[in-house]
């Protein structure tokens, strides 16, 4: 019987985290879950601040968490297209796959914040994602970003301007 896996990504805003996801949710066996496929219908229009996004975010984590390990432990791999960007939210994720016998990538992406930057431009001018990140935002929330390190545990697969 194959292991189910948790897939969890790294970077900041633009970096490819969502571009990667979708890939990896393509594998047999293997379901997508998006914190903007879910945050937006639910709490779209609660979040003005970023204040309010981590207010939001907190719920749908709470929700969500039990959900993912059910999923895990019905050998269903799991991409979990949050961002692992912080101490706490890994921890979070780490919470998860203690609850389960699932293996674990965290996915890093650290392509430089100008190719970050344009990315993020260019999805705001698309119109198709459901949260146009302002320059102003993109370095308010990189100020929260901070890479895993080794004494945390994770199986890390890096990426740099790959995606």
């Amino acid at each position: 019987m194959t292991t189910a896996t948790l897939h969890m990504l790294c970077g900041k805003i633009a970096a490819g985290k969502s571009t990667l996801a979708t890939k990896l949710a393509t594998a047999p066996n293997t379901v997508l879950v998006s914190e903007d496929d879910w945050l937006d219908p639910l709490f779209g229009d609660q979040m003005t601040s970023p204040a309010d996004y981590v207010a939001c975010a907190a719920k749908l984590r709470a929700a969500m968490g039990p959900h993912v390990a059910t999923l895990l432990n019905s050998n269903m791999s799991v991409v979990l297209d949050f961002p692992a960007n912080t101490v706490e939210n890994r921890n979070w994720m780490r919470g998860i796959l203690e609850k389960t016998e699932a293996n674990h990538e965290l996915h890093v992406l650290t392509p430089p914040d100008e190719v970050c930057i344009a990315r993020m431009h260019a999805r705001n001018a698309q119109g198709d994602h459901p949260f146009a990140a302002t320059e102003a935002q993109f370095h308010r929330f990189s100020k929260h970003f901070v890479p895993p390190e080794p004494k945390e545990g994770f199986n890390v697969i890096q990426y740099n301007n790959e995606m």
